[in-house]
């Protein structure tokens, strides 16, 4: 968490095949297998995570997937909590509240564009590591009273909520103070 890597904005990979990029990608997905075999837990690992500040997530889920310069270009209108944990702060788990359904378009190693849709699970994970592309970490993000949980202390006290909440509509964000009224109720003028 103190590596200032982790905390700067990573800057947009202009050339996908070249060779930087390319032991980058191989030490993303080395680190992530290695924390795998040592943790038992892990689907994702952001670049600034190993030190490299470049736009390049890996997740490993299914299958290999790498993912470069990665840009949300909808958030859906449904909203969930999630008990994120990361691997920059470990046995912490943070309260965030995440986008419920997100699109992302996004460049393989070859430089060729895609887009994805995800749901759930999936587009929490996107987001946490997007959030690391721009040097954001889930302690940024708490939400709710008792948004912080040690591992252990998340077995014992939370675990029978489970990670992931269910999906609700957005409170859209309000633009105006407490106590003040909102403009829709605001008085009419006088002429």
């Amino acid at each position: 968490m103190g590596d200032p890597v982790l905390r700067t904005p990573s800057d947009a990979i202009a050339n996908p095949q070249s060779a930087a990029v390319r032991l980058v990608a191989d030490d993303l997905q080395e680190t992530l297998r290695h924390l795998r075999s040592q943790r038992g837990m892990g689907r994702g690992l952001a670049a600034p995570q190993i030190g490299a500040p470049m736009r390049m997530i890996y997740i490993e889920i299914d299958r290999p997937w790498f993912i470069l310069n990665p840009i949300v270009t909808d958030i859906g209108d449904e909203d969930f909590w999630v008990w994120d944990d990361c691997f920059s702060l470990p046995d912490l788990l943070v309260r965030v509240q995440r986008a419920y359904q997100i699109e992302v378009v996004y460049q393989d190693l070859a430089g060729q564009r895609h887009g994805v849709k995800a749901l759930g699970a999936l587009a929490e994970l996107l987001q946490h590591e997007i959030d690391h592309l721009d040097g954001v970490l889930s302690v940024d993000r708490p939400t709710g009273l008792n948004a912080f949980s040690y591992q252990q202390e998340w077995a014992q006290f939370h675990s029978n909520e489970g990670r992931y909440g269910e999906p609700e509509l957005r409170v859209p964000e309000r633009d105006y103070f407490i106590g003040m009224p909102a403009p829709h109720d605001s008085p009419p003028l006088l002429a």
